[in-house]
Parts: structure tokens; C-alpha cells; sequence
């Protein structure tokens, strides 16, 4: 009987068969970003040895120490926010000499939160950054292991305890807003808004406040969705109510849309109606009239989220938070309180 040995090279998977346990188990040892029994580490270790198995990047890790991964949650990487924040990110960490790894978070549920984080931690980490703009990510957050330098990054007015936060001060950017378009005149200001996502942002606040303290209750939101077809659903129903002059919505998307919807209807922006939004996207300049909007920006928070982490890799004991204020533009679709509320005065008088 002839015998030939394997020449295959050993893979991943030969290792938990030989060790007896699984795939994960063997990356939760090699990259030590779980903890796992002193008994299955043992196994997995002599396992390794008998196949004399080396994932070439993993061993170049484990024998020099050092870590360039950096893994980034987020529950979306096309929308307008997260991606420019992950561009700040992706920048500035390749010119720091570390790549990334971008594992999605579906929604808060336990087997989505569990699948994001199996994807990143089985990665040889240096650090982990979290894009806090939803309750997803604050999930991913209560349940990532102790031993990783994290932060943060969020639009929201205050963060998780327990990890250094680069903000985005969307609480001052509902605030402007408001008191942009109060201080043309109008009676009060819509919110048209993510809801319920929106009653936790700083924007809402923001809007909230500003009205409060004006005297003024504020109205319920219009509520929509990240859909545009929601913003613009709304704006039907804006433009079939007289009493509403004044509009801050929760992004430019759900502003452009139901801007739309009142050109179709006939009601002049801003001569009837002053729409203004949050974003500052590409095309908001290019809509007619060109939006009025709030803008952050979101590559500047990726480019601080991930200084925060430098600073916690390089052994900084307190790091602190960082937060940047938006600002706004004022372009053509808002303007000062006349028509509508004039005829009105008429129609009650």
C-alpha cells in the first residue's frame, strides 16, 4: 500500500477539527479578543502545533505584538452620515499605518448585534470605533468585550459611560434652526422628523427647547421615515394646512421631498411655506429654491473618533470628549413670515 502525505496547507477549519471545538472558538484564541477556557485554548494551541498551522497575516500579528486592524460598527454605510463619517475614518486611520474592517449592525436584535460582532472580533484588533447614531449601535456597545480600546462616535446629546465620544452637536443645530426661522417671523415651527428615532436626537431637543422658551408648545411631529416618499407624503399634508409656515426637517432627503410636494401643490417656498433641513447633502444647494440646511461635518467626526482611539492606543488614561458645532446656511427656501399667516389673520378676522 503506497502513502502520501497531505501537501495541502492546514486551514482554520482543520484546527477545530483536530482541537475539537469550532471555527470561532480557534479565531476567539488566535486573536485574543474573547476569552476562552484554559482547556480549549490548550487544545487549540497544540493543535496548531501538530499542523503547524500559520495564516501568514494573523502570524506576522502574533509574532511582532503589533495590531493595525480597526473594526467600525454602524447600522448603515450608504446613508449620507454614516458614510461620510466612514470616510472620514477610512482617511485618516491608512495614513496612521492601519486598515479597517466595517461589520453592519441590521437592528438591535440579539442574533443581529451577535453576527456583527462574530465578523469583527474573529479580526487580530488594535481598536474598535462606533458610529452611536441609532439604537443599534448602542447595543453593540452594551455588549462588546471590556478588553478593546472603543469610542464612539454620535450625533446624539450624550453618549454610553465608559467610552470617550467624538460629537456632532446636533442639539445646537435644532436650536438654530428654530430660532433662524422664529426669528423671521413665524408663530411656531414644524418638526418633521425620524420618528420615534427623532425624540431621542439632539435635533428634536434642540427644536423642543427653542419653542419652549419662546413661549411657544411645541406642535407634534409630522413623523416620517428615512423614505423619501414619507417626506413627501407630509408635504401633502403641509401644504393642505394654512397654519403651518415653518418646517426643520430631520435631513435634507425628507426636506427636498416635501419640498417637492408643495411646488406640486402650488404653495410658494419660501413666500407660503420656509422649509429648512440638516445634512448639508451634495444636492441640497442644487434643488429649487436651493435648501436652506444645518450642516455637520461628518468626515471632521470620523477624523476625531478616530484621534480619540490614537489617543487611547497610545496608553492616555483620560481621554476626553470632542465636540464640534454645525452650521448653518441660509439659502432660499426660507424666508420671513408673510402670506400665509397674513391670509390667515384674514380668513379668522
Amino acid at each position: 500500500m503506497r502513502i502520501t502525505k497531505d501537501s495541502r496547507q492546514p486551514v482554520i477549519a482543520d484546527v477545530a477539527r483536530l482541537a475539537g471545538v469550532s471555527v470561532p472558538t480557534v479565531s476567539r484564541v488566535l486573536t485574543g479578543n474573547i476569552p476562552v477556557s484554559e482547556e480549549k485554548r490548550k487544545r487549540v494551541l497544540a493543535a496548531i502545533e501538530e499542523l503547524d498551522y500559520r495564516p501568514s497575516s494573523l502570524a506576522r500579528a502574533l509574532k511582532s505584538g503589533e495590531r493595525t486592524m480597526i473594526a467600525i460598527f454602524a447600522s448603515s454605510t450608504s446613508a449620507y452620515g454614516y458614510a461620510y463619517t466612514l470616510a472620514g475614518i477610512e482617511e485618516v486611520a491608512q495614513a496612521a499605518g492601519f486598515s479597517i474592517v466595517i461589520s453592519a449592525v441590521k437592528s438591535p436584535a440579539a442574533s443581529d448585534v451577535a453576527a456583527a460582532l462574530e465578523v469583527a472580533l474573529q479580526q487580530q484588533l488594535a481598536g474598535i470605533i462606533v458610529l452611536d447614531f441609532d439604537p443599534s449601535a448602542a447595543e453593540v456597545l452594551r455588549q462588546l468585550p471590556k478588553n478593546i480600546p472603543t469610542v464612539a462616535a454620535s450625533g446624539f446629546p450624550t453618549g454610553q459611560p465608559g467610552f470617550p465620544y467624538a460629537f456632532i452637536d446636533e442639539y445646537a443645530a435644532g436650536r438654530a434652526a428654530t430660532e433662524h426661522l422664529l426669528g423671521l417671523g413665524h408663530r411656531t415651527v414644524h418638526h418633521l422628523g425620524l420618528y420615534p428615532l427623532t425624540q431621542f436626537s439632539g435635533r428634536y431637543q434642540g427644536w423642543h427647547d427653542a419653542l419652549t422658551q419662546a413661549g411657544i408648545t411645541p406642535p407634534p411631529v409630522l413623523e416620517a421615515s428615512r423614505a423619501p416618499r414619507s417626506g413627501y407624503e407630509q408635504g401633502l399634508r403641509i401644504a393642505a394646512d394654512p397654519e403651518i409656515t415653518a418646517v426643520f426637517c430631520s435631513n435634507d432627503g425628507l426636506a427636498a421631498a416635501a419640498l417637492r410636494a408643495l411646488l406640486e401643490k402650488g404653495v410658494r417656498v419660501p413666500e407660503e411655506v420656509s422649509i429648512i433641513g440638516w445634512d448639508n447633502q451634495p444636492f441640497s444647494e442644487f434643488t429649487w429654491p436651493s435648501l436652506s440646511t444645518v450642516a455637520p461635518d461628518f468626515k471632521d467626526l470620523g477624523t476625531r473618533a478616530f484621534g480619540l482611539l490614537q489617543q487611547r492606543l497610545s496608553g492616555v488614561e483620560t481621554v476626553s470628549d470632542s465636540t464640534a458645532g454645525p452650521v448653518l446656511l441660509e439659502r432660499e427656501s426660507t424666508g420671513p413670515a408673510s402670506l400665509r399667516q397674513g391670509l390667515d389673520s384674514v380668513v379668522s378676522g
